[in-house]
């Protein structure tokens, strides 16, 4: 055969070869699909018939094989081309959709490789959530937003009782926990307790909002050993400052029914006090002068001289009667000088506690004694009186009656000190009421 026609005819060969493939191609292509379509009637159809579908899938191939081989022996990468398609048409279809339920469980059957638990691998249709997989969380903190540390967490609930404490960030957390309601409670030393209801379902984790625990009014004891020395000079130091309306002295009025009793150097500094006041020399200079208008003591004389003598007896009277009626005296029977304000009871029992305080005093020990005190010290004064008076006025009637003036006077003071200066006594309000324990003691203090 000539070499022009061998070559036309090869390539004929080829040509007819390659539109051989492309019709058996087409006619596999369309016996799969009908055999596919004709397999699956319906969506609930879940069990077809495997033997069957895939023989017809083999035979499309076989039938494509067979045919390309028929066609020529020339090349066999015509017949690999031809043979590819066939087998990927066999090997799509060979994998029916109803199988798919049967792979996935008997993948379920097969036990789990360590570290793995089955519900990694169960699919998005119907995930397996295990038992025991729930979680609470959260954050204990003060009033002030500080964390509680070591406050008690318990959890009540299905599966019983579980107790811990916070951590140093005041966190806690409860890991394994079945689904169901829970009641939370936190308590801490000194704080409020804290009680919820918490709900969880299977697989989830609840952080808690943070739990705010206020502290509570608690009771503290206090043990307070005062000093009585100096809780009396403190005592001293306010009742120097009373004066009615500012002026008038009135240190010895003491508004704190539970002053401590003062030392002897404490009273005898309370009445020199008292004596060099200013209004105390006035108030001899003004009895003084009226003496004088009235005549009283002639021997005295009148005019300059009259009026210093009177003035200077006067004086020494009150000084005498002070000091030792109020330091001397009151040292030696250990008895306190001072009037305790009642201010409290009916009109009438006030009155006669403020006349008979000037006979009846509070001892240093606390109890009420007869006051030997302020009725020795008006008579003594009264009796040192001899000295300085005119010799018409010396002798026992001077004594008494200086005596008698001094307690009447002491009794008619008291009445106005209890009716009429604590409302015009500066500082008397910052004093009533201010308990001075005099030995150790138990003060309750409420904390806030």
């Amino acid at each position: 055969m000539p070499g022009g026609l061998r070559h036309s005819g090869a390539a004929g060969w080829r040509r007819a070869a390659r539109a051989g493939c492309l019709e058996m191609k087409k006619r596999s292509f369309v016996a799969v699909t009908m055999t596919h379509l004709k397999r699956q009637p319906s969506y609930n159809d879940r069990r077809p018939s495997i033997t069957g579908f895939v023989g017809t899938r083999l035979a499309a191939g076989l039938q494509t094989f067979r045919g390309v081989r028929a066609l020529s022996n020339h090349s066999r990468t015509h017949r690999l081309r031809a043979v590819v398609p066939g087998l990927a048409v066999v090997a799509l279809g060979c994998w029916p959709a109803g199988t798919r339920a049967q792979v996935q469980a008997a993948v379920a059957a097969l036990p789990d490789a360590p570290g793995v638990s089955s519900s990694a691998i169960a699919g998005s249709e119907g995930a397996i959530v295990p038992s025991g997989s729930a979680s609470i969380a959260g954050t204990v903190v003060d009033t002030g937003g500080d964390v509680v540390q070591g406050a008690r967490v318990a959890l009540v609930g299905p599966g019983g009782e579980q107790v811990l404490e916070s951590g140093a960030d005041g966190q806690f957390s409860f890991a394994n926990l079945p689904a169901g309601t829970f009641r939370l409670t936190v308590t801490a030393p000194s704080m409020c307790t804290f009680e919820s209801a918490v709900a969880v379902a299977a697989g989830e984790t609840r952080f808690l909002p943070k739990i705010v625990l206020a502290f509570t009014a608690g009771v503290t004891e206090v043990h307070v050993t005062a000093n009585e020395e100096q809780i009396a000079a403190q005592e001293v130091d306010l009742e120097e400052s009373q004066r009615v309306l500012g002026i008038v002295p009135n240190f010895y009025s003491a508004y704190d029914w539970n002053a401590p009793p003062l030392d002897a150097r404490q009273k005898f500094a309370l009445a020199f006090r008292s004596e060099i006041d200013p209004i105390t020399l006035a108030g001899a200079a003004a009895l003084a002068g009226a003496e004088e208008y009235q005549g009283i003591y002639p021997g005295y004389g009148t005019g300059f001289s009259g009026f210093g003598k009177r003035f200077a007896a006067q004086y020494a009277n009150d000084f005498d009667s002070r000091m030792i009626g109020s330091a001397l005296l009151p040292s030696l029977f250990h008895q306190d000088p001072r009037y305790f304000y009642k201010g409290t009871g009916t009109i009438r029992s006030r009155t006669w506690y403020a006349i008979r305080s000037a006979f009846i005093c509070r001892g240093d020990n606390g109890h009420d004694e007869f006051d030997f005190s302020h009725v020795a010290g008006d008579f003594a004064a009264g009796t040192l009186a001899n000295l300085y008076y005119p010799e018409q006025n010396e002798g026992v009637r001077l004594v008494v009656t200086n005596g008698l003036i001094e307690m009447g006077g002491m009794a008619g003071t008291n009445l106005i000190r209890e009716f009429l200066l604590p409302a015009f006594t500066t500082h008397a309000s910052e004093h009533r009421g201010a308990a001075f324990p005099r030995r150790a003691s138990h003060i309750p203090l409420h904390k806030r």
